[in-house]
C-alpha cells in the first residue's frame, strides 16, 4: 500500500499530534490499516476469512473465552480467583508461549489485528470499572469504622513509600531509558493498591465473606480502590512528561470537576430516577439505555481531559445509587461484561507479556525484590494495625496476605504506564508475573494461617426430646425464596411462642454463589447491616434479601414470644450445607427448619423450584448438628390457613427416634391456643405393650442445664424408648381435650397405605411424620422404601407428598439427631447407598469425652456409629 502525505487537507495541529503518533518508537512497530477489509465474500472465491478483520475478530474473541474457561476449570480445584486464569490465558495466548509458533502469530494474533481487538477490550473494561463502581457502597467508608480505615491506610502508605524508596535507590538498574519520577509514581501505585472485586471473590470462595476479618478486608479494599484511583489520576497527569506543568494542573483541576459534577449532578438525577419509578416495578429499558450510554459519555469525558477513560467510567458508577437501580444495571450487562469482554482485556495484557524479553536478571531480580519488600510492607503495617485493635496474630496475618491480593486495577496501572513509555516490555513482564505469584499465594495462605476459633463445648440441646415442651426454642429457618416466607411463618405460629416459651429464630436467606458480583456481597451486607441501618434509606441489601428480612422482623414485631435475627448466607450449593451446619452449632441450635425442593401448583401438582435445593437438604440431613425438619407446603401458607381461628395436626407414630422427635415438636404446637393434634400410633399385629417400671425422662440434676431433659437409654430397645416416652406424654396431657389418640394395626407396607388414606384428611392441615419410621426393616414400611421418589422424606412422608395422594396436606418430616450421655464402641454399620442414613454416624463426632455421639441400639442397627476415629467438626 502506497504512503499518502499525512498532512493533507488536515489543520496543523492534527497532522503533528499524527505526526507524533505514528512516527517509531523503540517498544512499537508500524502498521498499516487497510480500510474496506471488513467482510468476506466466502472461502469459495479463494478467499482467506483471516485476512478480513470481522471474522478474525470473531475468531480471536472465542479463542480467547473458550482458553479463559478452559484455565478456570483446570484452577477450580487449587481455589484460585477467576483472574488468575484470564491473566494466564492472556500470556498462554501471546508471544511467551502460543506466539513462538510462526503460523499461529501471523494468522490468529497478527499485528494489524490488535487495533480491532484492544478497542473492543477497553469498551468492556469501561464497563467492567463501571460495574466495579455499582457495586461499591460510598457510604460504607463511613460504617466501617477506624479499624478498616487505618487497615487501608497502613495497607496503601507503606507499600507506596517502601516501594518508591527502594526503587529509587536502584534507580539505575530498573528505570533506564524512562522518566524516573512518573516511573516511580506508577511503581508506587501498582504496588499499594488492593483489587477489591478479586478480594470480594477469594474471600466468598474460602467462605470469610460474612465474618470479621472479611468485613473489615472488604471496607478497607474499598478504601484502598478509591485511593489507588485518585493515586492513578495524579500519576497519569505527572506523567506527560512532554507537556508543560500548567497542562498537568490543568488535568486535576479539571478531574476534580469531573467527579464534583457526577456527584452533585448525575447523583440527584439517579435518585430522581428511582423515586419515580413505581414500587415493585423495575427501570424502563429506556432509562436503563440512558444510563448505559452515560458510561460511554463519562469515559470520554476523562478521556478528553487527560485521564484515562475508565476513571470516568468508575466514577460514574459510584455514583449510582445501590439499590433497585443498581441491581437492575447488573443484571443488563453483567454476564455478557465479564464473560465475554472483560477476558479480552487480559488477553491483550497477555499480549504484550513478552517473557522472552526478560534477559537482565539484575533488573529481573531488583524488580521482584521492590515487588517483596512492598509486599512485606502491606502485611507488617496491616499486623502492626491488628496488633493496636488487639486481634490475633494470625488473623493480621491473613488480613495482610488479603490486602495483597493483585488483579483487574494493577493490570490497568501497568497497561497506562506501559502506554505512556513509564514501563518497559521488560518492567511490564515482570510486574505481570510476579503480581500473578502474589494473588496466587493469597488463597492457601490465608486458609492455611486463619483458622477461625470455634466454640468446641458442646451443647446438649441439640434435638427437641432433649429440651422441655414449654422451655425455650432456638430454631434456625432457612428460605431459598420469597415464597418459603409464609409457609415459615405459619409454622412458628404453631410452634406455641409465648413468653412462657419463647422461640429464638435465626432466619437465614439462602442464596447461591454463582461468581457474579450481584449477589457475592449480599452475605457481607446483609451480616453487617443492623435493623437500626437498613431502616434509613439507600440500604445495600439485594431487594429479594430486603423483602425477606422485612418479613420475619414484621413478623416479630407483631408477635411476642418471638426473637428474630436476620442473616444471609452466600455460597456454592454443593457448600452450603457446611455454612448452615456451622451457624447451627454456633447458634446452638436445636432445629434447622429448611423447605422441601418442590412447591405447589395451582392445579394441585407439586413442581421443582431449584434442583440444586434438593442435594442441599440431603447433605444438610448427613451433616447437620441438630434435629432438622423438611417443610412440605401445600396449603399451610395460604391466607385462610393463617388466619383460621383453629388448626388440625396429625402425627403419624411408628416408633424410632425420628418418630419421638416428631411427638416433641407436636407437644410443643398442642400447648398453642386453638391447635388440636391427632396422634396415629401403627402397630404390627403381634405388638403387646411392654410395662415400665419407671419413665425414663426426668428433671435434671441440680447444676445442670434446667431446661434440659436427662434421657436414660442404657439397655433400652427403640420400642421401649418408645414407650417410656409414648406414656410420658400421655401421663401429663391426662385430660387435655385438644389431643386425641388412636391405633392401627398394619401388617405391611399396603395396610399402612390404606390405613392412611381410610383416615378423614379433610380435618388436618400438616401431617408430622418422622423421616425413618419404626424399626430398620419394619414390614410396615419396608415396601414402601423401595418406591420412594424423595428419600430425604422417608416413606412416609413421600407418600403423603406424591401425586398418587389424593389429599394436598402439608408435611413436616422430622430427622432426630441422636446424643447420648456418654460414647461407647459400636460395630460399624453396613455399607449403605444413602449417605443420609448414615448422618449419625458421620456427623459432628467429637473425640473428646461426653462428647455426643450416635447411639447404637441392638433393635435399630442402621443408628449405629463408626468404629473408627472420630471427626472434629
Amino acid at each position: 500500500m502506497d504512503a499518502m502525505p499525512i498532512n493533507d487537507g488536515l489543520p496543523s495541529n492534527v497532522t503533528a499530534q499524527l505526526h507524533n503518533v505514528t512516527r517509531p518508537k523503540a517498544s512499537s512497530t508500524v502498521v498499516c490499516y487497510s480500510p474496506m477489509m471488513i467482510t468476506t465474500n466466502g472461502i469459495w472465491q479463494g478467499l482467506n476469512p483471516l485476512e478480513f478483520s470481522l471474522p478474525l475478530f470473531i475468531l480471536q474473541t472465542a479463542i480467547i473465552v473458550v482458553t479463559t474457561r478452559f484455565l478456570v476449570l483446570v484452577l477450580r480445584p487449587f481455589r484460585q480467583p477467576r483472574v488468575i486464569a484470564e491473566i494466564l490465558a492472556g500470556v498462554l495466548l501471546g508471544p511467551s508461549v502460543m506466539g513462538q509458533i510462526e503460523t499461529w502469530a501471523i494468522m490468529v494474533f497478527p499485528q494489524r489485528s490488535l487495533l480491532t481487538l484492544e478497542t473492543v477490550a477497553h469498551l468492556g473494561l469501561l464497563y467492567f470499572l463501571f460495574l466495579v463502581g455499582l457495586e461499591m457502597d460510598v457510604d460504607v467508608i463511613r460504617r466501617s469504622g477506624k479499624k478498616a480505615l487505618f487497615v487501608a491506610i497502613a495497607g496503601m502508605a507503606l507499600p507506596f513509600c517502601m516501594g518508591i524508596a527502594t526503587s529509587f535507590i536502584f534507580r539505575h538498574q530498573v528505570s533506564r531509558n524512562v522518566h524516573q519520577t512518573s516511573f516511580l509514581l506508577f511503581l508506587g501505585v501498582a504496588l499499594s493498591v488492593t483489587a477489591f472485586p478479586v478480594l470480594a471473590r477469594i474471600l466468598a470462595e474460602i467462605k470469610l465473606l460474612s465474618t470479621e476479618l472479611g468485613r473489615i478486608a472488604m471496607s478497607a479494599a474499598i478504601v484502598n480502590d478509591m485511593c489507588a484511583w485518585i493515586l492513578l489520576a495524579l500519576a497519569i497527569a505527572i506523567s506527560e512528561v512532554d507537556s508543560a506543568a500548567i497542562s498537568s494542573l490543568w488535568v486535576l483541576l479539571s478531574g476534580v470537576l469531573f467527579v464534583l459534577f457526577c456527584f452533585y449532578a448525575v447523583r440527584p438525577a439517579m435518585w430522581w430516577v428511582i423515586r419515580r419509578t413505581p414500587e415493585g416495578e423495575g427501570v424502563s429499558d429506556v432509562e436503563v439505555t440512558l444510563i448505559l450510554t452515560g458510561v460511554m459519555l463519562a469515559g470520554v469525558c476523562t478521556d478528553a481531559i487527560g485521564i484515562h477513560s475508565v476513571f470516568g467510567a468508575f466514577v460514574y458508577g459510584l455514583v449510582i445509587p445501590t439499590g433497585t437501580l443498581g441491581v437492575a444495571l447488573i443484571d443488563k450487562i453483567e454476564d455478557f461484561v465479564t464473560g465475554l469482554l472483560l477476558p479480552l482485556f487480559f488477553a491483550i495484557s497477555g499480549l504484550r507479556t513478552n517473557i522472552r524479553r526478560v534477559s537482565d536478571p539484575v533488573t529481573v531480580g531488583l524488580l521482584v525484590l521492590v515487588f517483596v519488600m512492598a509486599s512485606f510492607a502491606k502485611i507488617m503495617g496491616t499486623i502492626i494495625i491488628a496488633a493496636l485493635y488487639t486481634m490475633p496474630f494470625r488473623e493480621g496475618i491473613a488480613l495482610g496476605f488479603l490486602m495483597n491480593t493483585r488483579g483487574l486495577v494493577e493490570m490497568i496501572v501497568l497497561n497506562i504506564g506501559r502506554d505512556k513509555e513509564v514501563l518497559d516490555d521488560e518492567s511490564f513482564a515482570v510486574m505481570v508475573l510476579v503480581s500473578v505469584a502474589m494473588t496466587t499465594l493469597v488463597t492457601p495462605v490465608v486458609t492455611g494461617v486463619y483458622r477461625p476459633s470455634r466454640r468446641l463445648v458442646g451443647y446438649k440441646r441439640r434435638n427437641l426430646q432433649r429440651i422441655r415442651h414449654d422451655s425455650e426454642l432456638r430454631m434456625l429457618a432457612c428460605v431459598h425464596i420469597t415464597r418459603n416466607v409464609p409457609s415459615v411463618l405459619s409454622l412458628l405460629e404453631l410452634s406455641n411462642p409465648s413468653k412462657r416459651s419463647p422461640i429464638f429464630i435465626y432466619a437465614l436467606h439462602l442464596v447461591e454463589l454463582t461468581g457474579r458480583a450481584s449477589n457475592m456481597l449480599a452475605a457481607a451486607a446483609a451480616s453487617s447491616a443492623s435493623k437500626q441501618s437498613r431502616s434509613g434509606t439507600g440500604s445495600s441489601l439485594p431487594p429479594v434479601t430486603e423483602h425477606i428480612f422485612n418479613a420475619f422482623e414484621n413478623y416479630e414485631r407483631h408477635t411476642g414470644g418471638v426473637s428474630i435475627q436476620t442473616l444471609a448466607a452466600v455460597s456454592p450449593y454443593q457448600t452450603m450445607h457446611e455454612d448452615v451446619s456451622v451457624l447451627a452449632e454456633d447458634k446452638h441450635v436445636s432445629l434447622i427448619v429448611v423447605p422441601f425442593h418442590k412447591h405447589q401448583t395451582v392445579d394441585g401438582g407439586m413442581e421443582p423450584i431449584n434442583p440444586h435445593v434438593r442435594g442441599f437438604n440431603e447433605s444438610l440431613l448427613s451433616a447437620s448438628p441438630c434435629s432438622v425438619a423438611i417443610l412440605v407446603d401445600r396449603g399451610l401458607s395460604a391466607a385462610a390457613a393463617r388466619m383460621a381461628t383453629e388448626h388440625h395436626v396429625a402425627l403419624f407414630f411408628f416408633g424410632g427416634p425420628d418418630d419421638r422427635e416428631a411427638l416433641a415438636y407436636a407437644w410443643r404446637m398442642v400447648e398453642t391456643p386453638g391447635v388440636t393434634l391427632a396422634i396415629v400410633r401403627f402397630l404390627p399385629p403381634d405388638y403387646r405393650a411392654r410395662s415400665v417400671s419407671a419413665s425414663a425422662y426426668r428433671p435434671s440434676s441440680v447444676g445442670s442445664d434446667a431446661r434440659a431433659i436427662t434421657i436414660s437409654t442404657e439397655g433400652k430397645s427403640e420400642l421401649e424408648m418408645d414407650e417410656d416416652y409414648l406414656n410420658d406424654f400421655r401421663s401429663r396431657n391426662h385430660g387435655n381435650g385438644a389431643i386425641s389418640y388412636s391405633t392401627r394395626t398394619v401388617a405391611n407396607g399396603e395396610e399402612t397405605v390404606a390405613a392412611i388414606r381410610g383416615m378423614d384428611t379433610s380435618l388436618h392441615e400438616l401431617y408430622i411424620v418422622g423421616r425413618r419410621p419404626g424399626e430398620a426393616g419394619s414390614p410396615m414400611t419396608a415396601a414402601l422404601e423401595d418406591w420412594m421418589e424423595n428419600p430425604e422424606l422417608g416413606p412416609i412422608g413421600d407418600m403423603l407428598v406424591s401425586s398418587d395422594f389424593s389429599a394436598a396436606v402439608s408435611v413436616l418430616v422430622v430427622q432426630q439427631y441422636v446424643v447420648a450421655e456418654a460414647p461407647a464402641p459400636v460395630p460399624a454399620p453396613a455399607a449403605t447407598s444413602d449417605p443420609v442414613r448414615q448422618y449419625v454416624s458421620n456427623a459432628n463426632q467429637r473425640p473428646a469425652s461426653g462428647a455426643y455421639r450416635p447411639t447404637a441400639t441392638a433393635a435399630n442397627s442402621r443408628w449405629s456409629g463408626s468404629g473408627g476415629g472420630a471427626v472434629g467438626y
